[in-house]
């Protein structure tokens, strides 16, 4: 298996930057043309969203749009029992993890007469996106609709695409119906992001969209962003395995082949300090890898994304991840727990041996809809608090205005903002 190598110790600062330079944003090229996606559905509505799954794919064979929901329930009813099952406990893991996560509102106190609350209310209509087309997620409805639902959001709406054959794959709808949503819609990439956007004649418009997806779906998620809210920028997935040669070489393997899976241009990076475990990982890998399905695929992301870094100590080791900031990040080390307290930038984090990433994926209760690209330094997984808002209350009495008189007053004059120091004055004038 041909995989870029490189030591970290021998690095330049310039080409550690170059290293670590990745984005989750796509190519000005794609970001262009679903741009312009957007803009036809905004203008054209249902039709628009109808020429482009015509188009680039992601539309039922018939041109509906919306899925009659006693074909969502049906979904389910033809599930076998044990995938239903297992959605069953997934989302109850979920909802089980993310109802810890409920804003709390907050009032303080600075001063006598002045209260000042932190407030937040659930928003009123998201837009759940499940990546669908030739692979299916009903994994990624439970990841959406769950914490909207725990959130308190009024409605929600999930759009999948549908696959080549024009049909919504079953266990998506089925996903969708076990946990109550009705309303479903068949369409994918850059039209249905404008589609929930904006509204057509069939859907209305959602105050947020949420859901990973391809580079158009984030590229359109771009586009749209101010007309309403979007989670984050989602680029491929990712994964770095973090070892210090005491773990179990097929099991690394195993990690670096998991995340691997989801597409071609998903990085995978084995950061190690033992380079003389590399060789039986690699080729741990490679038997593995033949009696994987999506193998064509994994093969192509090793070796075009794939790299080995090496580092001289753990330290390094740490340092490195911390700037690389993975979206899944492996810890195979001698006392991974406390490794993994210093892993400060990363979407998600499994610790020691019987953690693998897939756990994560499906069945743990944490959420992984996460930042990629480098973006998990100042973003975290999808949240509860993701689906609402906060807002400031501020009220104030005669005593408390009184003392905070001569602040406001000096510091509107410093900023000559005069009507600023008048709307403080005229409640003090005579008669009140």
């Amino acid at each position: 298996m041909d995989i870029r190598r490189i030591d970290l110790a021998k690095l330049s600062g310039t080409e550690r930057s170059a290293l670590l330079r990745r984005s989750a944003v796509p190519d000005e090229t794609i970001r262009v043309e679903a741009a312009t996606i957007t803009r036809r559905v905004a203008v054209g509505g249902d039709t628009a969203v109808r020429e482009s799954g015509r188009d680039y794919g992601g539309g039922l064979a018939d041109g509906t749009l919306r899925v009659p929901p006693d074909r969502i329930a049906k979904a389910l009813a033809n599930l076998p029992p044990e995938t239903v099952h297992a959605l069953e406990r997934a989302a109850a893991h979920i909802r089980s993890v993310h109802e810890q996560q409920r804003p709390r509102d907050h009032i303080v106190t600075p001063t006598p007469g002045v209260q000042v609350a932190r407030v937040w209310t659930p928003l009123r209509r998201v837009g759940v996106y499940a990546p669908g087309g030739r692979a299916a997620y009903p994994s990624s409805v439970l990841m959406g609709v769950v914490p909207a639902q725990v959130a308190g959001v009024e409605s929600i709406v999930v759009v999948s695409p549908a696959g080549p054959d024009g049909l919504l794959n079953e266990a998506t709808l089925g996903a969708a119906a076990l946990l109550e949503i009705d309303e479903v819609y068949a369409m994918g990439g850059a039209q249905a992001v404008a589609a929930l956007a904006y509204g057509t004649e069939t859907i209305s418009p959602v105050d947020k969209i949420v859901g990973p997806g391809n580079d158009w779906v984030t590229a359109a998620k771009l586009a749209v962003f101010g007309v309403c809210g979007i989670d984050l920028p989602a680029g491929p997935s990712e994964a770095l395995v973090l070892t210090d040669g005491s773990a179990n070489s097929r099991i690394i393997a195993a990690d670096l082949l998991c995340q691997a899976e989801h597409g071609a241009e998903s990085p995978v990076v084995l950061l190690t300090t033992a380079p003389d475990q590399v060789e039986g990982i690699l080729a741990a890998a490679e038997v593995m890898l033949s009696g994987l399905g999506r193998a064509a695929i994994i093969r192509a992301a090793l070796e075009s994304h794939g790299l080995v870094a090496i580092a001289p100590d753990l330290e390094t080791a740490i340092a490195f991840s911390n700037d690389f900031a993975p979206e899944h990040l492996s810890v195979h080390t001698e006392e991974a727990p406390s490794v993994a307290k210093q892993l400060t930038s990363a979407g998600s984090v499994f610790v020691g041996e019987w953690a693998p990433e897939s756990a994560g994926d499906y069945a743990t209760g944490a959420n992984h809809v996460l930042p990629t690209g480098g973006l998990a330094k100042s973003y975290g997984p999808l949240s509860v608090e993701d689906f609402g808002s906060w807002r400031q209350l501020q009220e104030l009495t005669r005593e408390g205005l009184t003392t905070l008189r001569p602040v406001i007053e000096e510091l509107a004059g410093v900023e000559g903002l005069t009507a600023h120091r008048l709307a403080v004055e005229v409640r003090f004038e005579e008669g009140r």
